[in-house]
């Protein structure tokens, strides 16, 4: 086959690729639970109804347009409008249709989404809210504490569903940017300042949140889970998570010595034991979580054991480097965190 041949063979398959690079494209957002049409929350509900009103006048508005600017065309060589309309009329539709009426539109629009939305779903204001949460950005994962309680753990925020929480967000390095899609609009964690934002889930379920403020490398797998169930529910919860890990035995108590050793502890919290590390995430309560390394991954054993041997291949430039231990170190250590609970 001749280099012209080939050209010509390609040019024909040309349209075919963009069409299917197109469609693989707006595939790429299906999926998963960040849908922020589907809401879960006041806030979010009063978001998902300003977009479907914005939606529907600026598909009539473009539909206007269209009509115009067909009509302009189909009668091109007509010195007239329709019924006898002539330069006057022109003018008046000009200004009507074309400068008026999309003043008052916006205006209204503009006054409704800034007063009857945007300051709605604002952050609350102190004292209106029944319970206040920390979270805390860094590269690339979330912590969690909540104010009047010793409780923190990573990655998962739980909260009780048709409660008013108070979402106080900070970062210690960079620029991050919190968002749950399904309970409330975005809010950018700026370094020394501290954010607010309004978390009151209406249903239970797990709502999927993401950073994003491209923040580096991992960025991408810097997710969140808020956990949204019911008032006794979360009260267990929340106790059980307050109080330190529970003393190992056995061949527990042989991992919790390899990973003192090691320098896990120079790095990560265990309440209740010598491990008072602030690098990484608190593993007071590991096994409680449904993720690891900011739900990249299921909390499974066989993952746990993955993540913590081989970090920079699963998350690559995260923090938490691939120590060199024997075969028989690691399983102590994977022993000894899946008594975390």
């Amino acid at each position: 086959m001749t280099p012209r041949n080939s050209l010509l063979r390609a040019a024909r398959r040309l349209p075919s690729a963009v069409v299917a690079l197109t469609f693989v494209l707006a595939l790429a957002g299906c999926g998963g639970n960040q849908n922020t049409l589907d809401p879960a929350s006041h806030a979010e509900h009063r978001i998902s109804n300003l977009f479907w009103v914005l939606f529907v006048a600026s598909s009539i508005g473009f539909g206007l347009v269209v009509w115009l600017l067909f009509l302009g065309w189909w009668r091109r060589n007509r010195p007239d409008l329709p019924r006898g309309v002539g330069e006057h009329g022109a003018t008046g539709l000009v200004i009507g249709l074309g400068i008026a009426l999309p003043i008052v539109l916006l205006s209204i629009l503009f006054v409704w989404s800034d007063v009857f939305v945007i300051r709605s779903t604002a952050a609350p204001a102190k004292g209106t809210t029944a319970m206040t949460v920390v979270v805390t950005g860094r590269q690339w994962w979330w912590q969690v504490s909540y104010q009047g309680s010793t409780a923190v753990t990573a990655n998962e925020i739980h909260i009780p569903v048709n409660t008013r929480v108070r979402i106080l967000a900070r970062t210690t390095d960079v620029i991050h940017s919190f968002w749950i899609p399904e309970l409330n609009r975005k809010i950018d964690m700026i370094p020394g300042r501290t954010g607010s934002i309004l978390l009151d889930a209406t249903r239970p379920g797990t709502y999927r949140g993401q950073c994003s403020e491209f923040c580096g490398l991992q960025h991408a797998h810097m997710a969140v889970e808020v956990i949204a169930e019911s008032r006794p529910a979360f009260n267990r919860w929340l106790a059980a998570n307050a109080g330190p890990a529970h003393t190992p035995s056995g061949a527990a108590a042989a991992g919790l010595t390899t990973f003192m050793g090691s320098g896990c502890g120079d790095c990560h919290q265990i309440r209740g034991t010598s491990a008072h590390g602030l690098v990484g995430p608190d593993l007071t309560h590991l096994e409680g979580r449904q993720t690891l390394a900011a739900a990249t991954i299921a909390n499974t054993p066989q993952n746990l054991a993955d993540w913590i041997r081989h970090p920079q291949q699963l998350k690559p430039g995260s923090k938490m480097p691939d120590l060199q231990l024997p075969d028989a170190d690691w399983s102590s250590i994977v022993s000894y965190l899946r008594t975390l609970r």
